[in-house]
Formats: C-alpha cells, sequence, structure tokens
C-alpha cells in the first residue's frame, strides 16, 4: 500500500488514519512547491493533481474522506467503522461527507470574500448553516459514534482541527474545543501532525 503524502496538506489527516489503524504501508513524500504534483506520473495517479493518494495494488483512492473510510472498510477488526448494514451506518456516513461537501466549501467561500450567492442553491449553504451544523454535530463527551472511535472523528475532528488551527473556525464554543482537544491527544494524531498542531 502506498501513500502519497505531504505533511503540509490533506494527507496528514490520512497519515493519522492510517497510524489508528496500525497499517503497514509506504509513505512517499510528494513535494508540490517542486511541482511534484504536476508530473505525467502523478497525474496519472490523481488527475486532480491533489494529495493524499492512496494506491492499493491496482485500487487507487483519492480525496482524504474516500482513502479513511476505505481503510476502515479493508481493515474491519481495528473497529474503525460501525458494521455494515447497522443503524450506525447513517449517522457515520453523514460526519464522513459533512466535511469535504459543505464545511471546507463554506470556509473557503469564507475566506474568499464571497457572498453574494443564493444560499439555498449551493450545497454548503451559509456560514450561520454551517456553524449550527458543526455545533449540532459536536459530540459532548467521547467520540461522534459514542463510545467508539471511528474514520468519522478523523474526517470529522481532522476538519475542525484544521479550521481551528487556520482561523476558519473563529470563535468555536467550548463543546467544539473541548472534542477537538480529545481529537490532537490521541497518539496518532500526534505522531502523525506537527507538534505545534497538539
Amino acid at each position: 500500500m502506498k501513500h502519497y503524502y505531504n505533511p503540509m496538506s490533506r494527507a496528514a489527516t490520512t497519515h493519522w488514519m492510517l497510524l489508528e489503524a496500525g497499517v503497514a504501508h509506504e509513505q512517499i513524500l510528494v513535494d508540490f512547491a517542486q511541482g511534484e504534483t504536476e508530473t505525467t506520473a502523478y497525474r496519472a495517479i490523481n488527475p486532480m493533481g491533489k494529495i493524499p493518494a492512496l494506491v492499493d495494488g491496482d485500487i487507487v483512492i483519492t480525496e482524504a474522506a474516500a482513502i479513511c473510510a476505505y481503510i476502515a472498510d479493508k481493515y474491519p477488526e481495528k473497529g474503525l467503522a460501525p458494521a455494515h448494514g447497522t443503524a450506525k451506518c447513517g449517522k457515520y456516513y453523514r460526519y464522513l461527507f459533512v466535511p469535504g461537501t459543505t464545511l471546507e466549501p463554506m470556509f473557503t467561500a469564507e475566506m474568499l470574500g464571497l457572498q453574494d450567492y443564493p444560499a439555498q442553491s449551493v450545497g454548503f449553504g451559509d456560514i450561520e448553516r454551517c456553524l449550527a451544523t458543526i455545533e449540532a454535530m459536536t459530540p459532548e463527551s467521547n467520540w461522534v459514534m459514542g463510545d467508539q472511535f471511528t474514520a468519522a472523528d478523523v474526517v470529522f475532528g481532522g476538519t475542525l482541527n484544521f479550521a481551528m488551527q487556520f482561523g476558519w473556525l473563529k470563535e468555536p464554543s467550548e463543546k467544539v474545543a473541548s472534542y477537538v482537544r480529545r481529537i490532537r491527544e490521541r497518539p496518532a494524531y500526534r505522531q502523525s501532525h506537527d507538534p505545534s498542531w497538539h
């Protein structure tokens, strides 16, 4: 299994997931500052020229949430996903997909100062809806699936962590800040992220 990685990218999240699962893998550093994501060889792996990418034999997975879900599904004995077909899966999938489809686009729109658009016509709505969603979805204690830490925490919690680190989430509630502190205390998180992020 090959993990195409740069520590200053969303690959920090997938590296964290690989460590949570204890999966042996080859870590391949991709230097985007040197244009390595623009090479023909890398574009054959990920036409978007983005990091991360995971190659498992003939299977290529891109997008951080998809990689995390793939790892959780490939190694069910690690307990990083609810059992397939159970009622818990609906909640789990929501936490996997909301960050990439809703929260990150909204934070990007905010950073770019985009305001003149119909909020009901775009998937990410507006900042008020996103902040309300974050508050509603953040667990009061433990993890998003209760006592079981899962890939959903890596994706959702990792997104909130980035949002706080980079100032996207300017005034997190104590509930959100407390959840992110729990995330940052995990040994696999601490191994996979710059110490200044702890």
